[in-house]
């Protein structure tokens, strides 16, 4: 924890990374948003990834290309980064609940966090998100409220730019068909 906190320092010490920082994380943090249920968990995988990037030795230099989009691959490496730490954290949650299960009697109440919705309309559209498959998901989170390029979609997931157009197409046609009023 501590060498955390030392890397952030820095991070927020040399004016590129912060520029880089300010301008991404907003997005990166939506983007980890899909994966825990608060906005805590969320912010400690975007702190992880970019401390993950920084010991890496990844290279900002020009910042503002980042917010340009002029420099996708390093912001494709981004939110891969997120993706990576995300997943980590899910499986190492995964086995702690596991064992937590074997602790604990059958008898106890588990309580699972929920999003704040502020209207119906919210909750409803949280919902229908929700219900997509993962891979759906994560594209149709990078696309819309990230405005990533189905390129840069496709260098964070791993897959091809074509796989990342079916998948938000796949997406929208199933949240018309969840949404459309009956």
């Amino acid at each position: 924890m501590k060498d955390r906190e030392g890397v952030m320092d820095n991070v927020a010490s040399h004016e590129d990374w912060k520029v880089c920082f300010t301008s991404v994380a907003p997005g990166l943090l939506l983007f980890a948003r899909q994966w825990v249920r608060s906005r805590a968990d969320a912010e400690d995988i975007v702190q992880e990834a970019f401390v993950k990037f920084w010991r890496r030795n990844h290279k900002i230099d020009n910042p503002e290309n980042i917010v340009a989009r002029e420099l996708f691959p390093t912001r494709a490496l981004l939110y891969a980064t997120v993706r990576s730490v995300a997943l980590d954290l899910i499986r190492r949650d995964s086995r702690r609940a596991r064992r937590e299960a074997q602790a604990f009697s059958e008898s106890e109440q588990i309580f699972e966090p929920q999003f704040e919705s502020v209207d119906e309309t919210q909750r409803i559209l949280a919902a229908a998100v929700d219900g997509l498959p993962c891979e759906q998901r994560e594209v149709l989170v990078l696309k819309i409220w990230n405005e990533l390029t189905f390129a840069e979609i496709a260098g964070a997931l791993g897959i091809s730019q074509n796989t990342a157009a079916s998948r938000y197409r796949y997406a929208l046609a199933t949240l018309k068909k969840t949404l459309q009023p009956k």
